[in-house]
């Protein structure tokens, strides 16, 4: 069955269908979501990126939970889902409907950030080049691409997913794969580090200590960050 079909059919009670007793010991909340955001938002600070003069773009949007978190600071958010139910659930975001894996619905160079989340590993492995291509295409000249994947080194994350109903396709990717990815497309890897290390509670507490381990193949996911090379 293809992804799109599966996701129009998990759209309702999708929160329902990723719980698991692991997951719920690491949070109960959105945390998820929002470890998500403060990764992206350490990266553009850390490299002098104004979101408020950038235009993002996330690949898979879902629902739109993590473009919710970043649209007030960027000068527009946008989205595309394979799942057209999936995309009839965002809530007041221009969010477009994808027809084809590795065919993105965006005119060239429109972007200053793509982000693909938890993407990749429901996209079969003839069409992952082809879909960051496409990545490369709708980015503007010194745009930023960030793929967020789960870690596959990861023996929980791997347990997980093994269980999860939405990831019955998934074929997770390393780290190593995902550079690999972008250098076929011509994009330029920038840097990658591993996160979701501890539990909501423990971050809260002690949030610099996930910048630490940041090197540590351990961590539940990991970000890669890249760049369209200027003209």
């Amino acid at each position: 069955m293809k992804p799109s079909a599966e996701f129009d059919r998990y759209a309702a009670n999708y929160d329902d269908l990723i719980r698991d007793p692991m997951r719920e010991r690491f949070t109960k909340s959105d945390f998820f979501h929002r470890r998500k955001w403060i990764l992206i938002a350490d990266f553009l600070k850390r490299h002098s990126l104004d979101p408020a003069r950038m235009k993002w773009l996330d690949v898979g949007c879902g629902k739109g939970e993590l473009l919710g978190y970043g649209r007030p600071h960027f000068a527009g958010v946008a989205g595309c889902d394979l799942s057209g139910e999936m995309v009839r659930h965002t809530q007041g975001l221009e969010v477009h409907l994808q027809t084809a894996p590795d065919r993105l619905p965006f005119d060239d160079e429109v972007f200053d950030l793509v982000t693909a989340v938890c993407v990749y590993h429901h996209v079969e492995e003839q069409h992952r080049v082809e879909l960051t291509r496409e990545v490369h295409r709708v980015l503007k000249p010194t745009g930023v691409f960030c793929m967020i994947e789960h870690n596959p080194y990861n023996p929980v994350t791997r347990l997980i997913v093994s269980r999860a109903p939405v990831d019955v396709d998934a074929h997770l990717l390393t780290q190593r794969q995902a550079g690999h990815y972008s250098r076929e497309a011509r994009l330029q890897p920038l840097e990658s580090s591993y996160f979701l290390y501890l539990p909501e509670n423990l971050y809260n507490k002690l949030p610099s200590c996930e910048s630490l381990l940041r090197k540590f193949p351990l961590g539940g996911q990991y970000a890669h960050f890249a760049r369209k090379p200027s003209r």
